[in-house]
């Protein structure tokens, strides 16, 4: 699986402790920045994990800010993308199973380590179910961004 993974400076330590957690074959990561902890805007890199989604060059998305809910605003403005800020494991896999998440929002000052790799993993574990209930409402948020494309 390709994962588009992006951090602002605030969640810079969590990125790299992924980077080197999920270094495994099953997954090629991608990391679209920061790279530093000087301070950058958490929409560039919201922007830069959605347009590996978009362009195919990633399956799923992580993304990391201080609380993680900017990140998630700027990513939901992307459409086609469906990111989730999760703080638990059923959420985490419950945003694929039934609305197709796509991108995982974490808060690195939120979560601590442990939390983080085992959302990672339950985001990463799950696919969409595709019920008819879960494509009518995923399609029904695709319309909403249809009627708003400016």
């Amino acid at each position: 699986m390709k994962i588009a993974i992006g951090s602002d400076h605030a969640g810079l330590w969590l990125k790299k402790s992924f980077i080197a957690h999920f270094d495994k074959p099953e997954y090629q990561l991608i990391d679209v920045g920061t790279y530093s902890t000087e301070p950058v805007d958490y929409p560039d890199y919201a922007e830069a994990v959605g347009r590996k989604l978009l362009d195919g060059s990633a399956d799923r998305g992580i993304l990391i800010c201080c609380s993680g809910v900017g990140a998630s605003v700027a990513a939901n403005k992307i459409p086609g993308i469906r990111a989730g800020l999760c703080h638990d494991t059923y959420s985490a896999h419950q945003g694929v199973e039934h609305d197709d998440m796509n991108i995982l929002v974490l808060g690195a000052c939120i979560v601590g380590l442990k939390l983080a790799i085992e959302l990672v993993q339950s985001f990463l574990g799950a696919t969409f179910n595709g019920e008819e209930r879960h494509k009518r409402r995923v399609g029904k948020i695709e319309s909403i961004e249809k009627r708003y494309k400016g």
